[in-house]
């Protein structure tokens, strides 16, 4: 009988990674972040409950390599074309998005490492290219500002969106919010990105003034 090489090895264990970050991702989309038991992973994935830290260090990197999957589907999801305003494409987008993945949307932005603990390089590099989807359009706004205060503005942005649609979906902004949230989404960046012209135009009149 042959026995086991190394490859062979290093193949079962990305097999078993991969059956345990896909029941990980399976519990998180039907039942979202609080769904989520190593027991209940180590079931659904075939496996024993230690086997789960054989190949992940814990359940935190269990759920951030999760979380990495649902921005990589949000990025291409805010990635495709659409008609209209890129800035308002891009939040119509990505209301579109929450609404269809709600509880693995929920889950990327609720989940929390332990106090003192810092997000690892590879979730950050993954995190900052959806901001990197706002900064283009910006950067067509803002086209004397430099890189960081246009990836500033990025985040800004992307934080007054995102906390439009998740009040928006718990319905906490009124009776109508759910039916008005696109037309909402759509006046709010739209009076968002006028504005950011009219001051970036007035500082370029007030530069030539002063020359």
């Amino acid at each position: 009988m042959s026995k086991p090489t190394e490859k062979t090895d290093v193949s079962r264990r990305d097999h078993l990674r991969e059956k345990i970050l896909g029941a990980a991702q399976t519990l998180i989309a039907d039942k979202g972040l609080a769904g989520l038991k190593a027991r209940e992973v180590a079931q659904a994935a075939g496996c024993a409950l230690g086997a789960i830290y054989t190949v992940f260090a814990d359940l935190d990197e269990l759920i951030l390599r999760v979380n990495a999957r649902t921005l990589t589907r949000l990025e291409a999801a805010l990635a495709q074309e659409g008609d209209g305003d890129a800035l308002e494409v891009l939040a119509l987008a990505y209301l579109a998005f929450a609404r269809r993945e709600e509880p693995s949307w929920r889950a990327l932005f609720g989940f929390r490492l332990p106090p003192g603990s810092s997000l690892p390089d590879w979730f950050v590099t993954e995190r900052d290219r959806l901001f990197a989807l706002l900064e283009s359009p910006l950067s067509e706004l803002l086209p004397d500002h430099a890189p960081e205060d246009v990836r500033r503005t990025a985040r800004t942005l992307f934080s007054a969106v995102h906390g439009i649609v998740s009040l928006g979906l718990e319905d906490k902004l009124g009776d109508s919010a759910g039916v008005m949230l696109e037309a909402e989404l759509e006046a709010f960046v739209g009076t968002f990105a006028r504005g950011l012209a009219v001051a970036a135009r007035k500082r370029r009149q007030d530069a030539r003034a002063r020359e």
